[in-house]
């Protein structure tokens, strides 16, 4: 699968070399901690189904992982980012039903302008971009692979299931074979199970040795999608081992950070690794496996509810770019708060966009203006920390607000610091002026 074009990353002055190192909250600590110590950085985000692109939350999420990525190349690292489209699953074939559209149109036409939407937000593109269709067959590899190892086991179908070989069940992972499954999220079981029934997963199917054992295969029903499973029988892919093997063969067994909605966390990066690990042991490969760290982004409420697609509360970047509004703009709003918080959209949150672009704007218009050192090290400095955009912004704004100002002393301006911040605006927050 192709992604979307990469923007033009402007050079900054400073030795890169003496970057601070940038620290991330780990979901799985709560620290604070480097996200990657190396000279490489390797990030998996995982990626959107494509039925709703993109509305706010999305772009919230991707914004966040861009400032990341934006870090690491400006700290001089070797950046490889990986992330997925789920581009099969029920919520696609259930939108698809409902409006009378192809699922395989539905998901192009959802793709492409997710793309759009990513290319006018500025967002870095993933090196190792792949859809779930064309993993398939590695899938179906890691799958048998487990089915013979005996961490996986089939769950018996209901009647009409399986296509030509109703024999072969749905085939679950076998948690029980795992035991740091639950490491990641460090919750108890009561609430995995809440969470598991509440985000995409079966604890109430017959025939499953534990409620939590998550679907890695699931087998062809009429109607639906299906694709060659060789011995596991024609079907398609459960929804945590598809971002496994993608972020396996994107990146390798381990990586430095695996990053999403805060929504993800459980169940699905906690599957997903424990998958990886399994995986892993059963290959007989030595050493840690997965994501160092856990970063997630918070998640954003629309009318007094949380925006998600089920609920149809959505904030479309699309609309809002149709309606006029400038893509750096949208940009600033979500910058204006810190990835993690959860936080409303309102028409406020653009018109306050809108405003600072214009500022920013105008500030950086002339020749000549104050020195942008201190500001270009204060960006720096707060996107380092836990990726703080909104002090980051504070400080362009300490910098725009100086070169604004009418009555200020121009003795000791600099000719080409207007550019000097515009640029590092550019590379660093990813915001074009």
């Amino acid at each position: 699968m192709h992604s979307w074009p990469a923007p033009q990353i402007p050079e900054l002055p400073g030795p890169a070399g003496e970057a601070a190192p940038v620290l991330v909250h780990d979901s799985t600590t709560g620290r604070l901690v480097e996200a990657a110590p190396g000279a490489t950085a390797r990030l998996y985000a995982c990626g959107i189904t494509p039925y709703d692109a993109t509305h706010i939350g999305h772009a919230n999420t991707y914004v966040a992982f861009d400032l990341l990525v934006r870090a690491w190349l400006d700290a001089g690292k070797d950046v490889t980012y990986a992330s997925n489209v789920t581009d099969v699953d029920d919520p696609l074939l259930e939108r698809a039903a409902a409006t009378g559209v192809d699922w395989r149109k539905l998901a192009d036409h959802q793709i492409a302008l997710f793309a759009e939407d990513m290319t006018a937000l500025g967002v870095v593109p993933p090196a190792s971009y792949t859809g779930v269709v064309e993993s398939v067959p590695a899938v179906v590899a890691a799958v048998e692979a487990m089915v013979a190892a005996g961490t996986a086991y089939r769950v018996p179908l209901e009647p009409g299931a399986g296509g030509d070989d109703a024999g072969l069940g749905d085939v679950y992972a076998d948690l029980s074979a795992d035991p740091s499954f639950g490491a990641v999220s460090g919750l108890d079981r009561e609430r995995m199970l809440a969470l598991s029934a509440e985000r995409g997963g079966d604890p109430d199917r017959e025939g499953k040795k534990d409620p939590l054992d998550p679907l890695l295969w699931r087998r062809e029903r009429p109607g639906e999608p299906a694709w060659d499973g060789g011995t596991l029988g024609t079907g398609r892919p459960g929804w945590h081992i598809e971002c496994s093997v993608i972020s396996r063969d994107g990146l390798g067994d381990a990586f430095d950070a695996q990053g999403g909605g805060a929504d993800l966390l459980f169940p699905h990066h906690e599957m997903s690794t424990s998958h990886l690990r399994v995986l892993a042991s059963g290959a007989g490969l030595p050493g840690p496996v997965g994501a160092r760290v856990h970063v997630h982004a918070g998640l954003i409420a629309y009318q007094g509810e949380k925006m998600s697609k089920s609920l149809g509360n959505l904030v479309l970047v699309s609309v809002l770019r149709a309606a006029g509004a400038d893509p750096m703009a949208i940009r600033l709003a979500l910058l204006a708060h810190h990835y993690r918080a959860e936080w409303e959209w309102t028409d406020a949150d653009l018109a306050g966009g809108v405003a600072r672009l214009e500022r920013w704007r105008a500030a950086v218009s002339g020749n000549g203006g104050p020195d942008a050192t201190a500001t270009l090290a204060a960006v720096r400095a707060a996107v380092a920390q836990d990726l703080d955009a909104p002090a980051a912004l504070a400080a362009v704004d300490a910098w725009a607000d100086l070169a604004l100002d009418p009555d200020r002393d121009t003795s000791a301006d600099e000719e080409g610091a207007p550019g000097v911040l515009s640029r590092a605006v550019n590379a660093i927050l990813g915001v074009r002026l």
